[in-house]
């Protein structure tokens, strides 16, 4: 198994940071969420007119690029939003193409008060038309467990109705327990063969806050992260563990510096 962390833990690093802080501290890659506080990667000259210049520091720093994290959300009722998704889509592909990255990171996103058989029906729908970007660019989506779509019933459900070796799980190991109380070997069973890529965070039970948890250093909540990693090795998985330490949207947390140097720390003890 390989190490990242993505971006949005470090929303104020530019690239130069980036880069040196994932070589001391070990990392194999880095996923992009966000760049110097800004969601879209585009509006940098890093990932426009010079991302062949950025290509080549991270391959002269050993680095993989292995997910762009896109806003693209596969549930809308919206023509114009679902045409904006399909342009972001195209613009990640273009740059998976320049760094040989092999996934971009979608949500299901909230449905709202719509019933769970139409909210089916279209993310059925916009996947197929989202896919038809993937296939002309042979890149991978990976659908998060996430919002409204942590439950691995209602992932499967979709996997049910699409097969395609363009679209894949991407398995946020916390939110399905600690939103749903999903046992891990349950979202495994329902949802291992598709699972290519996964998020990790731990957390623990606050009662009074918006969110009913606390997110936390790896090891100090009460995730079974151990149990987890043993589950996916004894399955054969050997894709990316990515750190999702959510700064960005949770000031209050531990800065980049510790917590990305913590976590390598923590997996490579985990993963002797």
């Amino acid at each position: 198994m390989k190490l990242a962390f993505t971006t949005l833990g470090c929303p104020n690093w530019d690239l130069d940071k980036i880069i040196s802080n994932a070589v001391e501290n070990g990392y194999d890659g880095v996923d992009f969420r966000g760049y110097l506080g800004e969601l879209d990667l585009f509006k940098f000259s890093e990932f426009s007119r010079n991302v062949r210049e950025t290509v080549r520091r991270f391959q002269e720093a050993t680095l993989e690029v292995p997910c762009f994290s896109s806003s693209v959300r596969l549930f809308t009722n919206s023509k114009e939003e679902s045409e904006n998704y399909r342009e972001e889509l195209k613009k990640y592909a273009a740059l998976c193409q320049e760094f040989h990255t092999p996934y971009i990171r979608v949500f299901g996103g909230s449905i709202g008060d719509t019933s769970r058989e139409e909210a089916f029906s279209i993310v059925e729908q916009n996947v197929l038309e989202y896919l038809k970007i993937a296939e002309e660019y042979d890149v991978h989506l990976l659908f998060e467990t996430h919002d409204d779509w942590t439950s691995s019933e209602y992932m499967k459900e979709i996997f049910n109705r699409i097969h395609s070796s363009h679209f894949y799980v991407l398995w946020d190991v916390h939110h399905p327990y600690r939103t749903i109380g999903e046992e891990p070997v349950f979202t495994w069973e329902t949802l291992g063969d598709y699972v290519k890529y996964t998020h990790w965070k731990d957390s623990y039970v606050k009662e009074g806050t918006q969110r009913g948890y606390q997110l936390c250093l790896l090891g100090e909540g009460d995730v079974p992260l151990k149990e987890i990693y043993t589950l996916l090795k004894k399955n054969g998985y050997e894709g990316y563990c990515t750190l999702e330490w959510e700064k960005k949207w949770c000031p209050e947390i531990e800065e980049p510096e510790i917590a990305f140097k913590q976590y390598s720390s923590y997996m490579k003890e985990i993963l002797k």
